[in-house]
């Protein structure tokens, strides 16, 4: 059928619906049998009652449409046709799942369903969507994505980031807000100060309705409606469909905040009861349809759970697999010109990214103020009028939501850079970069990978205070999943993006503030570099000074003072803080036999830590002292200039510590 046609209620088509629902229902009452058995474990959201929302929503869909879901997720993977003894082996955690057994039962993926999982962050998935019906729209395909969430979502700042820009951008996504009534055990009264969720997408201008449902001809005709409209105008639409879950909320849930009587209550006016009824008083089907349909259901699920008892535990050997995808070859050298030119930082960032918009037309850049005005520090001035409002595309002040719309864009093919004004604004977007952008990969077993860029500032030196300073960088040299870099000269500013957005997985380059005046001469054919490799950029044999970003150039000018006196300093350039060249670096203290890291961060936990434990590690009989640090003070950077420069590491405290490395 298409999907512009009403739905046909002929009894082929209506034996279809009801093998969907039953289908889910069962499997369901399987799964917490299952968990009781201790088979199935964590955290299990199971679907009963809601079946028909994913009945009625998902087999109208294209099969090139795209769906996010939730982790209340398995009755939309099995409407969706991810099969189910893939999808038990998912729960079981075996690696025949669809996952790979490495989501489990809130995260199963398949991308040939073009199924981007169920996602345990309530609201989380909302940006991911937005951006994968964004890079569609780039990319001029004809595809609908649909994103599946509860109404504990509509308070999460993720939902009115998204919806905003979802409208603003005149993006194809279905939202489907399953409204169960209760986000965990907190009734919606007692939660929101407004509980019409349709006028929240309405504020918005997003075409919404209230649908039952409980009736899945009712939810299926208001799909067929919405998904027509879509199509039409390339716009969202929103449908709150008003449900009931039969079970509580996980398998952990004592259901204390409701009456057993309100849940039998409504169990007897059920999707499946009331829809099955009312096709046996129609004459549409027999009983011996509903005996048939039951029987093939317990024989499929029967079979999926054989499959996934069978099935194997994946090699502890593998454990560290599908964290990043395929790496690819540095990129060659650019052959020399035998042409310099003069360049500051800031323009040599804005040439990366013109070459890249030119050479690949899935490029774009997007983030806050970065059109008309030019970014907060001028990077992108005049981009706009080159490339267009489509390529270099300013965002509202929702760093969550178009982060996540970036990650999603970069799923669906296109090489989005995404421009965050501060490091600490990146704050915002923590939970994206995180637990998405940073873990999908994983968490499907490999299918879907984030080839994205995501730039920011950071560092003090600027008298921009304590929200606007810091350097956090190696907090995400933490997480697992990301890529880190820090280019502190104009070469790196100028080489490290286009190789970047040839990466399979999510970079973050951390541009230091006080570095975009800076400049240098350049050979004119400057092009892509290698992101993977330390430099030493002075060598010595006395002391090896490890440093970064905004700290090279101090500890390249301490290392000169300190030349005066007869210390001759190494210089080791990190360049990536994830992954670290710990090569590099051990090469450089096995000839020193002494080291001092360099870092604009806090002391306690920092990356300057993570260094100094390496070398111990691997160093420590080359070393003829203890290592040395010099980090920022642990305090919030101060306003006031002389403050502001006491609390981060300078020349004269970068010199003592090397004279203390040889007793001088």
């Amino acid at each position: 059928m298409s999907v512009t046609d009403k739905p046909r209620l002929d009894r082929a088509h209506v034996l279809d619906i009801l093998r969907h629902m039953i289908r889910i229902r069962r499997f369901e009452d399987k799964c917490a049998e299952l968990y009781t058995q201790q088979k199935i474990r964590g955290f299990l959201h199971l679907y009963d009652g809601e079946e028909a929302i994913a009945a009625g929503v998902i087999p109208v869909l294209s099969h090139t449409d795209r769906i996010v879901a939730t982790y209340r997720e398995h009755g939309h993977a099995l409407a969706r046709g991810v099969p189910m003894p893939q999808v038990m082996a998912e729960m079981f955690g075996k690696a025949e799942g669809c996952s790979g057994g490495r989501g489990g039962s809130m995260h199963l993926f398949d991308a040939e369903a073009e199924f981007f999982g169920g996602n345990a962050i309530v609201g989380g998935g909302l940006p991911l969507a937005g951006g994968l019906a964004l890079g569609d729209k780039m990319r001029g395909e004809d595809r609908v994505t649909v994103c599946f969430f509860g109404e504990g979502a509509v308070a999460e700042g993720e939902f009115h980031e998204t919806l905003n820009l979802a409208e603003l951008w005149d993006l194809p996504v279905l939202f489907v807000c399953e409204n169960n009534g209760y986000a965990m055990g907190t009734a919606l009264a007692r939660s929101e100060s407004q509980t019409d969720i349709r006028s929240k997408a309405a504020a918005y201008g997003i075409e919404a309705q209230v649908v039952d449902g409980m009736n899945v001809v009712e939810v299926e005709a208001a799909t067929r409606t919405a998904l027509a409209r879509i199509r039409e105008t390339g716009r969202p639409v929103f449908l709150e469909c008003q449900t009931y879950r039969f079970r509580a909320h996980s398998m952990f849930d004592a259901q204390l905040y409701r009456e057993k009587s309100e849940i039998e209550a409504r169990r007897a006016d059920g999707p499946i009861v009331r829809f099955q009824t009312w096709l046996l008083e129609a004459g549409l089907i027999h009983d011996s349809d509903i005996a048939t349909i039951e029987a093939e259901g317990d024989t499929e699920i029967a079979e999926a759970v054989a499959f996934a008892e069978a099935g194997t535990w994946e090699p502890v050997e593998t454990l560290e697999a599908h964290v990043l995808g395929p790496q690819p070859d540095p990129p060659a050298p650019a052959a020399p010109s035998g042409e310099t030119v003069e360049i500051t930082y800031r323009e040599a960032v804005k040439q990366a990214i013109r070459d890249a918009m030119t050479r690949d037309d899935r490029v774009f850049l997007m983030g806050e103020d970065v059109g008309a005005y030019g970014g907060c520090y001028a990077v992108s001035k005049g981009l706009m009028d080159e490339f267009g409002e489509a390529r270099i595309r300013d965002t509202p002040l929702s760093e969550s939501g178009f982060t996540g719309a970036g990650i999603g864009a970069a799923a669906a093919g296109m090489r989005p850079i995404v421009e965050l004004m501060t490091v600490n604004f990146s704050l915002l977007a923590l939970d994206q970069i995180m637990n998405t952008a940073a873990t999908i990969r994983h968490m499907s077993g490999g299918q879907f990978g984030v080839p994205l860029v995501i730039r920011m500032a950071t560092g003090a030196g600027k008298q921009l205070a304590a929200q606007h300073s810091h350097s956090l960088e190696g907090w995400y040299a933490h997480i697992p999943g990301l890529k880190v870099l820090a280019p502190a000269t104009v070469e790196d500013a100028r080489g490290m993006l286009w190789t970047a957005l040839q990466d399979p997985d999510p970079v973050l380059i951390f541009e230091n503030v006080m570095l975009y005046n800076r400049t240098a001469m350049i050979d004119a054919a400057a092009g892509a570099v290698d992101i993977t490799k330390a430099a030493v950029r002075r060598a010595g044999m006395d002391v090896s000074l490890i440093t970064y970003g905004g700290s090279l150039w101090k500890t390249l000018e301490a290392a000169e003072a300190l030349a005066a006196e007869g210390i001759e300093a190494e210089v080791i350039d990190l360049r990536s803080l994830r992954p670290l060249d710990d090569a590099t670096i051990m090469a450089s203290v096995g000839k020193t036999r002494r080291a001092v890291i360099i870092d604009e961060g806090w002391r306690s936990g920092s990356l300057s830590a993570e260094i100094c434990a390496r070398i111990v590690e691997q160093a420590f009989w080359s070393l003829d002292g203890p290592v040395g640090r010099v980090c920022a003070r642990e305090v919030p950077i101060p306003y006031p200039k002389h403050l502001e420069d006491a609390s981060i590491p300078q020349g004269p405290d970068i010199i003592a510590a090397a004279r203390a490395q040889l007793g001088r």
